[in-house]
């Protein structure tokens, strides 16, 4: 550090650490910077978008183009296919909603080709636990 900004370090700390300065003068200084850190607090806060789920509630997935959430409802689309043998084909997700649990609840509208070549769209719940690598297919109904 050059010596030039020395002395101002060494009278900013001074003046900050100074028991000789009024207590009202360090009283006012300790309410002033208790109000800046509230305000940055209360703007950080303000800033924050909000797209966490809270634990146990159902919330909106923000963007259902992630490779994970495809990735899910193309295994319903093959898990239904195991149990129906229907012969549907995932096309893709096209919305969904998250449940943080023990794990994640995935409600995912799906749109899938039948036999015929025709689209239609799918509810299906799937339940996941990535340290377990399980997943479980709770529903699959065609949204009418």
């Amino acid at each position: 550090m050059s010596s030039q900004h020395q002395p101002h370090l060494r009278l900013k700390l001074k003046t900050q650490l100074d028991p000789s300065l009024p207590e009202t003068s360090r009283k006012s200084m300790r309410t002033c910077s208790l109000l800046v850190a509230i305000a940055a607090a209360i703007a950080a806060a303000a800033t924050t978008p909000v797209t966490a789920t809270l634990h146990g509630g159902w919330g909106v997935i923000p963007d259902v183009e992630d490779a994970h959430v495809q990735e899910i409802g193309a295994w319903a689309v093959a898990e239904h296919v195991k149990r129906a043998n229907d012969g549907l084909r995932f096309g893709k997700v096209v919305s969904g909603e998250e449940q943080v649990v023990s794990g994640a609840n995935y409600r995912l509208d799906i749109v899938a080709v039948n036999l015929a070549g025709q689209n239609a769209t799918y509810n299906a719940v799937v339940s996941e636990q990535i340290w377990t690598n399980t997943r479980k297919l709770l529903s699959f109904d065609r949204v009418k």
